[in-house]
């Protein structure tokens, strides 16, 4: 493809002509902390960092991409207070740390195919990197960028005069919002490289340093990580936008202080998804799993269709309602490419025009990664009469190396329809998708006992319990309720 990228360099505040720095661009992306599961919200900068790797192997560049694994360190606070996310999860759920974290990674890997997302090819885990993280804590302790206090070994930022650029940070601002008390540390913007195992305590991952039993502070894995794998200066950084004060913002100043050298060229991070104008986190248990969408029957990838309704650099307010429709768009979409009659051979002599008819695709993928307008440029392409069939299905062929929709998944046709015995009561459903349809019958007899008793509150909740589990409910004339499970296209 002749085209350039053009993205958006958060260090820069601009959006920048991508230029490689060598023949394999290096792309490191900030991973889950594997102490639960990955909420919808996390998962939506997962998609958006897909894109970009899927943008840049289109344009031929070759990937290196790393995803790191946080099994330890990562503490409840950004201010290095709280306890460690995973001794918390493991007390939690009654397990040990190591049975937490290789039950929660494998759930992300799960989420991450399910998504159609590309995997690294690397995925290191901080547990396995701690002799690196100590090889660079000890570089800035030659260099005299540490302290140490009674709980650990800090980077003092004083001694690194950019840390405040990246996030453009007003230092006067900061040394006015310090909070009274900041234990041992002597600015509000230090941060812990290393931590000592509380002496009372006894923690089920604590490693020997030079400084004592511990464990590694959350930002220096991600250094250690990225620049054991990746050539320095990085090309990409990626993560979310709640890295930019904080975690990215320590990342370059460690990494820098201990090398010398700028640590990434470009920086690019995703919005915020949200519910109820929130940000979607597990901190305040506001957030939704993959498999909360999957058990209402909804198709992971109408989630990442969901996704290119806004732009990355976007918040994007989430919706039940909102989702359903991304989901009958991705059906219409796979049925509309099934419809488009050509055999393999025809498709493939098809490759060159079907590329030219998606030329407006690629201009906004390549645009800082404009997702929306590249979709809607790929339906004016599958609803143009004058484009032959077998262009539409190598232009959508083309298209889906980037959007990674599965746009030549068949889609049934069939429904399956259940009926009680009385042949009231309907349940539609995709064919294939197994449903409980005599617990569905259960509850629509307990709602008509109560509209019978006209308790109408009842019968509502027992309306929304069924909505909650992807049953959309009708009542019809001749006193049949026709059950559908959602989102099931066309009806």
């Amino acid at each position: 493809m002749d085209k350039k990228l053009f993205i958006y360099n958060t260090a820069s505040r601009r959006v920048e002509e991508f230029e490689p720095l060598r023949e394999t661009v290096g792309m490191y992306c900030c991973g889950p902390t594997v102490y639960n599961y990955a909420h919808i919200g996390n998962l939506r900068t997962y998609v958006f960092e897909d894109v970009l790797k899927r943008v840049l192997k289109a344009l031929g560049y070759r990937v290196r991409h790393v995803v790191n694994i946080t099994d330890v360190g990562h503490l409840t606070s950004d201010e290095d207070c709280g306890e460690d996310k995973m001794e918390k999860g493991a007390r939690r759920e009654g397990k040990t740390v190591w049975e937490i974290a290789a039950y929660y990674t494998g759930k992300f890997m799960e989420n991450i195919a399910a998504l159609n997302i590309i995997p690294p090819d690397i995925w290191p885990k901080a547990t396995d990197h701690i002799p690196e993280m100590i090889a660079l804590i000890q570089s800035l302790e030659r260099k005299g960028f540490t302290y140490r206090t009674s709980d650990g070994i800090y980077f003092d930022t004083t001694k690194f005069d950019r840390y405040c650029d990246f996030a453009r940070l007003d230092p006067e601002s900061l040394r006015a919002g310090a909070r009274v008390d900041m234990g041992e540390k002597r600015t509000n913007t230090d941060f812990a490289l290393w931590k000592f195992s509380p002496p009372d305590v006894k923690r089920q991952m604590e490693w020997d340093s030079p400084w004592g039993k511990g464990f590694p502070g959350w930002h220096i894995e991600c250094s250690a990580m990225s620049l054991k794998y990746l050539p320095q200066p990085i090309d990409i950084h990626c993560g979310g936008m709640d890295h930019v004060r904080v975690h990215h913002t320590n990342e370059i100043a460690q990494s820098e202080a201990a090398t010398g050298e700028m640590f990434v060229r470009y920086w690019v991070h995703g919005e915020f998804l949200t519910m109820s104008e929130a940000k979607m986190a597990k901190s305040g248990e506001n957030f939704i799993t993959l498999d909360t969408v999957t058990a209402r029957h909804i198709d992971p990838l109408a989630f990442r269709m969901f996704c290119f309704t806004a732009h990355y650099r976007s918040p994007l307010a989430f919706s039940w309602e909102g989702l359903t429709s991304a989901a009958h768009s991705l059906s219409n979409l796979r049925r509309l490419v099934a419809s488009q009659t050509a055999d393999e051979a025809g498709e493939r002599d098809a490759a060159d025009a079907g590329r030219k008819a998606i030329d407006a695709f690629y201009n906004a993928v390549c645009d800082d990664l404009n997702m929306p307008r590249a979709m809607a440029a790929l339906w004016d392409v599958m609803h143009e009469g004058a484009v032959a069939p077998a262009v539409k299905r190598a232009a959508a062929r083309l298209a889906d190396e980037i959007a990674g929709l599965d746009l030549f998944r068949r889609e049934e046709a069939e429904r399956e329809i259940f009926t009680d015995e009385s042949g009231t009561i309907r349940v539609v459903k995709p064919a294939g998708v197994s449903v409980d349809t005599a617990a569905i019958f259960q509850k629509i007899y307990a709602r008509r006992e109560a509209r019978k008793a006209r308790e109408y509150a009842k019968a509502d909740a027992l309306r929304d319990a069924l909505n909650g589990e992807g049953v959309e409910i009708k009542d019809l004339p001749g006193g049949i309720t026709e059950c559908t499970i959602m989102p099931a296209a066309d009806i």
